[in-house]
C-alpha cells in the first residue's frame, strides 16, 4: 500500500509542474558560536575562510615588498614570490595547528585566545626562519655554524610576524563580529517567525473549541487539554528537538483537528526509522505542525468528503526525508495566498539550522498536494 502510494507521489513530483517554488535565502550555515571562543578557532579549518585569509595576506606581502623596495620600479618578482611563500607557509601552519587544537583554544576567553594565537604565530615565524637558515647552511655555506647563522634575519622576520599577526587576528576578529551580527539578526527573524505561527494556530484551535462547547462539552475539554500541552511545548525556547518529540507534538495537534473534523480527517503515518533513530535525529521545534495545518486548512477543509493525509518519514544515507501529501482541488487552493507564509517560515527555520543542504519543495499533482522536506542527518 505505502510502496504504491510513495511511487505515486514520486511520479506526481516528477511529472507535475511546481505550484509554488521555494525562495532561496542566502543564509549561511552557522553553528552556534562558543560564547568564549573566537571566530578562527571554529571556522579557520573551512576552506572558504582560509582562502579569504590567504588572499588578504597576499596584499600584505605586496605591501611589505613595496615598503622594502620603496618604489614600484625597484620591486623584484622573485622577492615578491619569497614573501608570498613565506607568509602562505606561516598562515597554513597556523591554520592547521589552530584547527587541530580547537577544543583547547575554546576553553579560554576571547582575549586569552587571541593572545595565545598571536604567540603561536610568532613561534611559527621563528621556527620557519631557523629552518630556512639551516637549509641554506646545509646547501653549501662555508660559514661556521653558530647561533648567529641559525637566527640570521630572525629579528626582521619577527617584526614582520608582529605585523602579520596584527593583520590576521584583526581581520579574523572583524570577521567574527560580522558573523555574530548576522547570527543575531537571523535568530531575531526566527523568533519573530515562531511568534507569527502561534496566533494563527491559536485562532483556529479556539474556533474549534467554541464550535464543540455547545454540542459536546467533554470533547471540548479534551481538546483544550491537548491544546494546553501543545502550547506548553511551543512556548519553549527556540531549539532543536528530537524527531520523536516533533512527531508527538504533531499528533497532539492532529488529535485536536480530528475531534473537530471527525470522519472527514484520516492521517496515515509511515515512519521508516527505528525508535532510537527518532530520538537521536533533530529538527527545529514546530516545523512539521505548520505544514500539517496547511494540509488541513487548504486541503481537507475545502473538500467536503472524507480525506486522507499521508506522512512519510524516512531516514536513509545520513538524510532525513519527510513527505506530506493531502488531497486538494485546483479550484480551492491559491499557492500565493494563505499557505505561503507558513511554508516560507518553515523553510527559513530549516535553512537557519542546516544551511543550503535543505531541500524544500511543494508540488501540485492531479488531486494530491505534496510537500517534500529533506535535510542532513544530525544527532541530538
Amino acid at each position: 500500500m505505502w510502496s504504491w502510494r510513495l511511487g505515486k507521489i514520486k511520479k506526481s513530483i516528477a511529472n507535475s509542474s511546481a505550484v509554488a517554488e521555494t525562495r532561496v535565502n542566502k543564509l549561511s550555515q552557522m553553528q552556534q558560536a562558543n560564547p568564549s571562543g573566537s571566530y578562527f578557532f571554529t571556522k579557520i579549518g573551512q576552506w572558504q575562510y582560509l582562502l579569504e585569509l590567504i588572499v588578504a595576506s597576499q596584499v600584505l606581502a605586496l605591501v611589505l615588498v613595496l615598503a622594502e623596495a620603496r618604489s614600484w620600479q625597484a620591486v623584484e618578482g622573485f622577492r615578491v614570490l619569497q614573501y608570498m611563500l613565506f607568509i602562505n607557509w606561516v598562515i597554513l601552519c597556523f591554520s592547521a595547528i589552530v584547527d587541530y587544537f580547537q577544543a583547547f583554544f575554546a576553553k579560554f576567553s576571547q582575549k586569552t585566545a587571541l593572545i595565545l594565537g598571536f604567540i603561536l604565530l610568532q613561534l611559527i615565524v621563528l621556527l620557519t626562519t631557523c629552518a630556512i637558515n639551516l637549509l641554506q647552511y646545509w646547501a653549501g655555506s662555508n660559514a661556521v655554524f653558530s647561533e648567529t647563522v641559525l637566527l640570521h634575519g630572525a629579528g626582521l622576520h619577527m617584526s614582520y610576524g608582529i605585523l602579520l599577526g596584527a593583520f590576521c587576528l584583526r581581520y579574523l576578529y572583524m570577521r567574527e563580529q560580522w558573523m555574530n551580527q548576522q547570527y543575531s539578526e537571523l535568530n531575531a527573524r526566527i523568533q519573530a517567525m515562531q511568534a507569527r505561527i502561534h496566533p494563527h494556530f491559536l485562532f483556529n484551535s479556539l474556533n474549534s473549541v467554541v464550535s464543540l462547547i455547545a454540542s459536546d462539552a467533554d470533547k471540548a475539554e479534551n481538546m483544550l487539554i491537548s491544546l494546553s500541552r501543545l502550547f506548553r511545548a511551543s512556548f519553549q525556547e527556540l531549539k532543536l528537538v528530537s524527531l520523536d518529540e516533533e512527531i508527538d507534538l504533531c499528533q497532539q495537534y492532529l488529535s485536536i483537528e480530528k475531534m473537530r473534523l471527525g470522519d472527514r480527517l484520516t492521517v496515515e503515518w509511515n515512519i521508516q526509522a527505528t525508535p532510537l533513530e527518532l530520538q537521536q535525529v533533530t529538527i527545529p521545534l514546530l516545523t512539521l505542525q505548520p505544514l500539517l495545518e496547511n494540509s488541513i486548512f487548504h486541503g481537507v477543509e475545502r473538500i467536503l468528503q472524507p480525506s486522507v493525509i499521508s506522512v512519510l518519514v524516512e531516514i536513509l544515507q545520513n538524510q532525513v526525508s519527510i513527505v506530506i501529501t493531502n488531497p486538494y482541488s485546483r479550484d480551492t487552493i491559491n499557492p500565493k495566498k494563505g499557505n505561503g507564509i507558513a511554508i516560507e517560515n518553515v523553510q527559513q527555520r530549516l535553512k537557519a539550522h542546516y544551511g543550503q543542504a535543505v531541500k524544500f519543495q511543494v508540488y501540485g499533482g492531479t488531486s494530491l498536494y505534496t510537500t517534500l522536506v529533506s535535510y542532513p542527518y544530525q544527532v541530538k
